[in-house]
């Protein structure tokens, strides 16, 4: 990309994000994006620190497998459509190939959708677990490649703002399941709403999916900006879905990577990207991943690349 055709897509990103365009220069040396604060009202305990408060005595240095905590991971978006249910399905399918014991947990509770992509039908949900009516052990089903599945409820409107004893609930019940997984991989809903911050704040690491279209990045921005402000959270994973080429993601990233840099006091990590794949909507339609029906697609390639990283990840 041309120096021109840059800093046009740089004004642009600015323009949407409330940034100055002048304050985007090498000379930039402060992060004045501050316009919002900490609130304490969102200091919750999430069931990561809760597991790590329960199996603290785990955390001493150790190369036993048995003794390692999960990976929890979170991949959100700021902007919905940008393609992160299927993103998680593929990947827990991969991870599983590469014998790791894996949960994937839909955390959109008001428009849950991974039971339709995956072609399940489960009998109950975490609608069931919020109203006490099952324990989450018992909405857990099983999925494609021997991940299990935790699904969320659809078009429960009551559920799209968790109150914070309906968190804790959910905290305490995933307790009792995690630790007998290699990761948990958590679907979450777009945008910024309490339940979409509350289970990005509840993971180790939170990857972001962006695609080139615009407001898709302009709202990723949004999403981290938010938090990093009130959660603390510090650092990203950023993947960027649906590009032509590896040129087109890591130009995405760099634009993003020079703003966040600047106005917000985190990093982020290039953690990949997802080719356009026409194989893609034909799984969709299917109820089956790219990954499972076309495994040398293009999409499927780069599904095991990011894998690799993830599993990289839980060697560490």
């Amino acid at each position: 990309m041309g120096r021109r055709k840059r800093e046009n897509s740089l004004r642009r990103i600015c323009a949407y994000s409330g940034i100055e365009w002048g304050s985007v220069m090498p000379q930039s040396t402060g992060k004045t994006d501050i316009s919002m604060k900490k609130d304490p009202s969102t200091n919750i305990i999430s069931f990561q620190e809760r597991l790590l408060k329960k199996t603290s005595v785990r955390m001493m240095p150790t190369n036993d497998p048995k003794t390692a905590l999960p990976k929890i991971i979170a991949v959100s978006s700021g902007k919905g459509g940008v393609g992160k249910t299927n993103i998680v399905a593929n990947l827990g399918y991969v991870l599983s190939g590469f014998g790791k014991k894996i949960l994937i947990m839909d955390t959109d509770l008001g428009l849950g959708n991974l039971d339709v992509l995956l072609g399940i039908t489960p009998k109950y949900n975490i609608s069931h677990v919020i109203s006490g009516e099952k324990a989450i052990v018992d909405i857990m089903v099983d999925g494609p490649g021997k991940m299990k599945i935790l699904p969320a409820s659809s078009g429960i409107q009551a559920l799209t703002h968790l109150t914070r004893s309906q968190m804790d609930l959910i905290s305490d019940q995933m307790l009792r399941i995690v630790a007998s997984f290699d990761a948990v991989l958590i679907d979450t809903a777009a945008g910024i709403s309490s339940n979409v911050l509350y289970f990005n704040a509840s993971a180790q690491d939170v990857c972001v999916v962006v695609t080139p279209d615009l407001t898709a990045i302009t709202d990723a921005y949004a999403l981290m900006k938010v938090l990093s402000i009130q959660y603390g959270i510090s650092g990203f994973r950023l993947l960027v879905n649906q590009v032509e080429n590896a040129g087109e993601a890591r130009e995405i990233f760099n634009h993003l990577e020079l703003i966040t840099r600047q106005f917000l006091d985190i990093s982020i990590h290039f953690m990949g990207h997802i080719l356009k794949d026409d194989n893609i909507p034909k799984g969709v339609r299917c109820q089956k991943m790219v990954s499972d029906m076309y495994p040398k697609s293009p999409a499927s390639v780069c599904f095991k690349v990011v894998a690799q990283q993830i599993y990289d990840m839980m060697q560490n």
